[in-house]
């Protein structure tokens, strides 16, 4: 008498985008699938970036889209070409979510808020049947090349041992530790061999090392509009125009996000990055030398700069933070400053300040579905693997793609390991030609 086979066991680590839309890829394809998360909830690091307003992709074409993700577009272009912004957008309409595109052509849901969206994702995960374990931590496995992995988790009620055929690791990477993206799988990756890039901040604030009147005084203050280009060692030029705020200790803000890579890569080969500012990008250069000249009387010279060319408050102090005074006493020379003011950055804020990471786990040690290539079953998602991207949500479409990505691999391995051991011991595993595999049923998709 036949029984049906019990379903396999997919363990998913790490409770943000990634690791649920593993999950959903999963489930319901006679995968019984676990997810383990380290905090009391899930997706909290996704709600703190709808806090004010989720940003959830960018409305831009596939061609440019892939292009923000700079020195990996060619890792990740199969992941987007087979989930992205339109995928996305149709994605959360099933939940129930409508999304515009706004201005900038970036594209938020009709609320702007990222808990609607995250209530109809769980309600749906949690009737197809997926298991969540909250305040279990990851903190080492016994892995089986052969299948199969015991899993080992920190919990309130101590140690717990899971065992599971295959592994989605979706643990997020090294920012905003108490939201639990805290990095601390890094290690366990790299006792384990796994080739890995060296975590470091992405989209992230500088130090610039202001004087105490500066950062006291001005930290908070927006600089805004303003220009900026940024030209480095090799050459490459680019350049932008929004805003940026000042902090105590130096810069942060869309703006600085936007060049946050390619500074902190100059930051680290040459231990500085001179930032060039347009405090008034409006204005041509001859137009504010034309209106610093002209005769002020007995006003100073900050009610000068003000009526003449309405630049006082944040700008002019950080003007004067970065000029010496003989060049206030000089129209053309101030003009100069104020169209091409030199911002030296001296080091990138702490990693887990950053809204994101680079580095982690290479995409030369994965195969083409996402699975670790020395550790067959584990498969990899989200930002834990060696990308980095812009703000603008492309951070979150390519965390959905390879969390898609990793669930259709994982399921793919689960149905190779099955035809592997139903075929008898005496004879090749392939069929004859033109004949197909007999699959597990449970694990037909």
């Amino acid at each position: 008498m036949s029984s049906t086979p019990a379903p396999l066991v997919v363990a998913i680590i790490g409770g943000g985008p990634a690791g649920l839309m593993a999950a959903e890829t999963l489930v319901g394809r006679g995968v019984s699938v676990d997810v383990y998360e380290a905090m009391p909830s899930v997706g909290r690091k996704f709600l703190m970036a709808g806090k004010g307003g989720l940003n959830i992709t960018h409305s831009e074409p596939a061609a440019a889209f892939c292009t923000r993700y700079g020195a990996r577009q060619d890792d990740l272009r199969p992941l987007l070409d087979a989930f992205g912004p339109t995928a996305v957008r149709e994605w959360a309409r099933g939940l129930g979510v409508d999304t515009f595109i706004g201005s900038s052509g970036r594209v938020f849901p009709t609320e702007m808020k990222a808990a609607p969206l995250l209530r109809a994702w769980l309600k749906r995960l949690r009737t197809a049947g997926v298991r969540f374990h909250m305040r279990h931590r990851w903190c080492g496995w016994t892995h089986s090349k052969e299948g199969g992995t015991r899993l080992d988790y920190s919990t309130p009620a101590g140690m717990r041992h899971c065992a599971a055929e295959a592994v989605v690791l979706a643990l997020g990477g090294g920012s905003w530790a108490r939201l639990g993206s805290d990095g601390r799988w890094f290690a366990h990756l790299a006792q384990a061999g796994v080739a890995l890039a060296p975590l470091r901040p992405a989209n992230c604030g500088f130090d610039v090392g202001w004087s105490r009147h500066l950062g006291e005084r001005f930290a908070g203050q927006p600089i805004k509009p303003v220009g900026a280009s940024f030209v480095n060692s090799a050459g490459f030029q680019q350049q932008r125009q929004g805003e940026f705020v000042l902090t105590a200790s130096g810069v942060e803000g869309s703006l600085i996000y936007a060049l946050s890579a390619s500074l902190r890569d100059e930051i680290e080969a040459g231990g500085s990055a001179t930032l060039k500012l347009d405090l008034l990008p409006t204005h041509e250069l001859t137009d504010v030398v034309r209106e610093l000249a002209r005769p002020r009387g007995a006003r100073s010279l900050a009610s000068h700069l003000q009526s003449r060319l309405r630049l006082k408050g944040a700008k002019v102090a950080l003007l004067r933070e970065c000029v010496s005074a003989e060049v206030f006493d000089d129209p053309e020379r101030l003009a100069a400053a104020i169209k091409c003011l030199p911002l030296r950055l001296i080091a990138p804020r702490p990693l887990d300040e950053a809204i994101s990471t680079a580095g982690g786990v290479r995409f030369e040690a994965l195969d083409e579905h996402l699975m670790l290539i020395d550790l067959p079953g584990v498969f990899c998602a989200g930002e834990m693997l060696d990308w980095e991207a812009p703000t603008g949500g492309y951070l979150l479409t390519a965390c959905l793609a390879s969390g898609r990505a990793a669930g259709l691999g994982t399921l793919a391995w689960l149905n190779d390991s099955c035809r592997r051991s139903a075929a008898p011991t005496d004879s090749p595993t392939e069929p004859p030609a033109g004949q197909p595999h007999a699959l597990r049923p449970s694990l037909a998709t």
